[in-house]
């Protein structure tokens, strides 16, 4: 009967963790370039001495969805999206990290950032001199033409494309992509960029909204069995007392 109460037990904690991690997303479908985390329950035995028949349920909830969000047209030069699979490299809070966003601001320097963050070239960060138009090719390439609107596009440098399997990815603590390895990403040459759109979030409302809804039926039976095993162990109790 105790065995019940710990599959009960972790069951009802994971459902309640799970509805956390679908919240969140639903709090981020109008996030530009948001990934939705994934949940993942694993069963795990109770560790210790003659627990080898009590089982519990594990919470992951480290692994992100690849699917692509919708694509908008911007019309802003600086604005970027990437085409399929493939990620921006930005110099981020702990190291190099990877992002969807690509609505690129310049600080007063003319850094080019990304929601405050460097984003990466070949050569690191990306800094603009004084311009008249600025162009973001399909390869990633940094072309701007010179004050005055004289004279050809001269390159500057090339935003850093890099590709991962959803599986080889994951989120640190400031909800960044990095690698699972927690190595840097190669650049790949086959990445497409789209200038002048921005990416929305892949998160689905509807399917936020079901799989929520599944999670706390799951909690009410979870619930129900930790009540049943409570009224089998007195009953239990009773039996033995006489």
């Amino acid at each position: 009967m105790d065995a019940l109460i710990y599959t009960a037990m972790s069951g009802a904690e994971r459902a309640l963790r799970g509805q956390q991690v679908h919240a969140n997303n639903l709090a981020n479908s109008d996030t530009a370039g948001f990934r939705a985390n994934l949940e993942l329950a694993t069963a795990q035995t109770a560790p210790g001495y003659g627990y080898d028949d009590r089982h519990m349920s594990a919470l992951q909830a480290n692994a992100i969805s690849a699917k692509q969000g919708t694509l908008r047209a911007t019309g802003r030069d600086l604005d970027v999206a990437i085409s399929g699979n493939g990620y921006f490299a930005v110099d981020g809070p702990t190291g190099e990290a990877y992002t969807r966003a690509g609505a690129i601001t310049l600080d007063a320097n003319g850094t080019m950032t990304v929601n405050g963050m460097p984003i990466l070239g070949e050569g690191g960060p990306i800094t603009l001199p004084i311009y008249s138009k600025v162009e973001i090719g399909q390869d990633g390439t940094v072309s701007i033409q010179s004050p005055g609107g004289r004279g050809e596009m001269q390159v500057i440098d090339k935003l850093k494309l890099v590709k991962a399997e959803g599986s080889e990815l994951t989120k640190n603590e400031a909800g960044l992509i990095v690698a699972r390895d927690g190595q840097p990403l190669p650049t790949d040459n086959t990445v497409n960029v789209r200038a002048g759109h921005l990416e929305g979030s892949n998160v689905s409302a509807v399917e936020e909204m079901v799989a929520t809804m599944s999670l706390t039926r799951t909690f009410e039976v979870q619930m129900k069995l930790f009540k049943a095993a409570d009224d089998m162990t007195q009953a239990g109790n009773r039996l033995i007392g006489g």
